[in-house]
């Protein structure tokens, strides 16, 4: 694939959604959530449109709004299904006497894979990662392949990552991912994520309601166990198998690299560049490009499952 630059689209979809251009982002969320109770607790969710699914999933800190200048691309293409993970967005929060490692990989594992499957995740699944999310994803695609028909994905755990593979500011904004930091100042939302572009006070106070209350109710910021230099072992392994599998595996893939990036660059975007049967597509962006870059990215997220479902 071609890489794409900006331009204006005044198209809109039945339903009156605006297909934006790059930068012009909307301010609400693309649809109402639906709530399910998933292993006591109750998990939000999108859920729109008919046809085989098209599941976008996101990472630390945002939550299922961060789709929302994406998703209209692909409306009518599919079912469109966006979750807010466990203690994020909209879904519930987990007691804090469940202690400060409530919110692992496994945990939240345990939670979205429980949701997929009550939404009936069964055949020709699209998945559309980023951050955390992808980590999930992929490794719920290595277990599933049978149901999988594509995947897209961006800034995303394509390897297990070392420190080497950062630069050194961005290693000097993660020495601020800590309990102080991240409890009482909700850093990595006012400081990361917020960095990447001026947001206005309405998509800020969407990004800020899960985490308004200092304290434990932001611990879920903390707990995305994504393997640093071998640790944790038990995510570091779960990396190492999927990654193995994604660099031989002919399962339909578009890379949408972020230029810089964080994790699109040096070695890791020399391994995920190389797999088999990809289109690549390089976009202008840090690390939350969905917010940087929507309307190339949708357009070129449309292309591809139309390749797909002909």
């Amino acid at each position: 694939m071609e890489n794409h630059t900006a331009e204006e689209n005044n198209k809109s979809t039945p339903e009156g959604r605006d297909l934006r251009i790059l930068n012009r982002t909307h301010e609400q969320p693309f649809a109402q959530k639906k709530y399910l109770e998933i292993n006591g607790s109750r998990m939000a969710y999108i859920d729109e449109g008919k046809g085989d699914p098209i599941v976008f999933q996101h990472g630390n800190p945002t939550s299922s709004y961060l789709w929302r200048n994406i998703m209209p691309h692909v409306d009518g293409l599919g079912r469109l299904i966006a979750a807010d993970l466990i203690g994020m967005g909209d879904s519930d929060k987990l007691s804090p006497s469940l202690g400060e490692h409530r919110y692992n990989f496994a945990t939240q594992k345990k939670f979205l894979f429980a949701l997929w499957e009550e939404l009936g995740l069964d055949r020709n699944v699209i998945l559309v990662l980023h951050d955390m999310g992808s980590q999930l994803g992929f490794h719920w695609a290595h277990q599933n392949k049978q149901r999988l028909q594509g995947i897209a994905y961006m800034e995303s755990i394509v390897m297990p990552p070392q420190a080497s593979d950062f630069s050194e500011q961005t290693l000097e904004a993660f020495k601020n991912f800590t309990p102080d930091k991240v409890l009482w100042e909700n850093f990595i939302v006012e400081h990361f994520l917020f960095s990447e572009r001026k947001f206005t006070a309405i998509e800020q106070a969407y990004y800020e309601k899960p985490f308004l209350i200092p304290g434990e109710d932001r611990r879920v910021q903390l707990g995305s166990d994504i393997p640093m230099n071998g640790k944790p072992e038990y995510t570091q392994e779960i990396v190492a198998d999927y990654s193995a599998w994604l660099a031989k595996s002919t399962v339909a893939k578009l890379y949408i690299q972020a230029e810089p990036g964080l994790f699109g660059r040096g070695r890791l975007h020399e391994f995920s560049s190389k797999w088999p049967n990809q289109q690549h597509l390089k976009v202008s962006g840090v690390h939350f490009i969905q917010e940087t870059a929507p309307d190339v990215i949708g357009k070129a997220l449309a292309s591809f499952v139309h390749s797909l479902r002909k």
